[in-house]
């Protein structure tokens, strides 16, 4: 990677929003050469972007209260989205291929598998264990730790781990060395001889026979990368962590969906694989965010490639079990996605990502990220003129969107399960506490807009904090 990997200068002290979205203008001639040559020159002026967009927000939800043909504005954007909708849940998901046969071992790809840890002693070696004996060629396979200047018996773990296992290999990296997370992926990718590169987080709980799974997907050219569907691991703890359960129920049926739409797949982090020479054609990992995963994301499909789900099996997580901790990854992970919208708008305007491909991504960041904050003003000037909100066609049908896409996700990820009567109205009790649940979201959006506006953000790695089961093994 080279050491000039980030140009332009960051400097936010110019509050100059018009100017900062006119800068980065450049003409048709030009822009296939600086797409490829520099994904990220999009960086600058993050807070001015966002304060752009807050403002325009604001003034468009006031001018349509003023004129007498707002709501029917609102109406009609209801029913574009409404087609799209109609669409998207209609749609046929793809169908898993077949996991891979012993004959067909013989002739796999290789594959690095990559943990980034840092502070993780409660966990990291049962995920490390398990990547070591899962159920694929042993030389056809290698696992790189990477620890990340712990400061707890992680450094010591991973050493004693590299002892007992040959295709184990750990990196330290010392106390200045930066770029959180994307930074220390980074740092091993050279030295990784995988086609097909995985990356866990270390809470991570991981089938035998993952890699028999995935490594199907990418015989198609077109997969860039593939996500694993998510589960939470304590889901039974507490009302957050069934929350969580039901949100990744969601979040699977989405991401199938606007596959089948031929949308935007979107990769999660944890059990996350991408074809080396997709990460390599859109830059590697980007060092100047805070959701490597997202980010990633839009530079494959601005670089047309396109990413897989895997249904089954899944990869396990570890819930929150507290709103403030919730509160505090939520947040980061709203800003990381806003983030993206801001560094690559022009690109993802004039790119070839495809028409089905921009049409998705612009109904959900108008539905995920632009309505919820435009709701307060909306609820301002609804107050004001004694009237209900404008918006509430659109919000309407986002409600009726998630609480469809949330049953349908649980009763989807079930399929152990038979649906008769009772197990019907269990799902539909997950379904209406999930949804009450997802509430924070309304909350979440509007805070950190607001907040990146105003405040510029200092990037660094802040980690959700893993407990472990207790049961987890201290012998080193």
């Amino acid at each position: 990677m080279a050491e000039n990997y980030w140009s332009g200068n960051k400097s936010d002290e110019q509050f100059d929003p018009i100017s900062s979205f006119l800068s980065e203008l450049s003409s048709p001639e030009e822009e296939e050469e600086e797409f490829r040559s520099d994904f990220f020159q999009g960086l600058v002026g993050r807070r001015r972007k966002a304060a752009f967009v807050l403002m325009s927000i604001w003034a468009i939800t006031i001018t349509l209260h003023l004129v007498s043909w707002g709501y029917w504005v609102i109406v009609g954007v209801t029913g574009l989205i409404g087609i799209q909708t109609v669409r998207f849940i209609t749609a046929k998901p793809e169908s898993s291929p077949q996991p891979l046969t012993e004959s067909e071992l013989v002739c796999v790809p290789k594959v690095s598998l990559l943990v980034a840890a840092k502070n993780e002693q409660a966990v990291i070696a049962d995920l490390v264990k398990t990547l070591c004996t899962l159920d694929y060629p042993v030389d056809k396979y290698e696992v790189w730790a990477i620890d990340d200047h712990s400061t707890d018996r992680t450094p010591v773990i991973l050493d004693r781990l590299a002892q007992e296992y040959p295709h184990l290999k750990v990196v330290h990296r010392p106390a200045n060395a930066g770029g959180g997370k994307s930074g220390a992926l980074n740092q091993v990718l050279p030295r990784t001889q995988g086609e097909i590169l995985g990356v866990f987080d270390a809470d991570a709980r991981v089938p035998k026979d993952l890699l028999r799974r995935v490594i199907p997907l990418f015989n198609s050219a077109q997969i860039g990368a593939v996500q694993v569907r998510k589960e939470i691991a304590n889901a039974e703890e507490n009302f957050w962590t069934r929350g969580q359960a039901a949100e990744m129920a969601l979040d699977s049926y989405v991401q199938q969906q606007r596959i089948a739409v031929g949308g935007i797949g979107e990769l999660r982090g944890n059990g996350q694989f991408v074809r080396r020479s997709a990460l390599k054609s859109c830059g590697c990992w980007n060092e100047e965010t805070i959701t490597d995963d997202l980010d990633l994301t839009i530079r494959l499909h601005l670089d047309n490639w396109k990413i897989g789900f895997l249904i089954t099996p899944t990869v396990q997580e570890e819930g929150v079990t507290s709103a403030i901790a919730l509160w505090h990854q939520r947040n980061r992970w709203a800003e990381g996605g806003y983030q993206r919208y801001l560094d690559y708008w022009r690109f993802i305007f004039r790119s070839p990502m495809g028409l089905g491909k921009k049409i998705d991504l612009l109904t959900f960041i108008l539905l995920q990220y632009l309505l919820p904050t435009a709701a307060i003003p909306d609820l301002v000037m609804g107050l004001t003129r004694h009237r209900l909100p404008i918006y509430s066609p659109l919000s309407g049908l986002l409600v009726s969107l998630a609480f469809w896409s949330m049953f349908r996700g649980l009763i989807r990820t079930r399929t152990e399960e038979k649906l008769n009567f009772p197990n019907f109205v269990k799902i539909c009790w997950q379904t209406l506490r999930g949804m009450i649940y997802m509430i924070h979201w309304q909350v979440v959006m509007p805070s950190i807009t607001t907040r990146m506006s105003v405040r510029p953000k200092r990037l660094k790695w802040v980690k959700t904090v893993h407990e472990g089961t207790g049961q987890e093994s201290f012998e080193f």
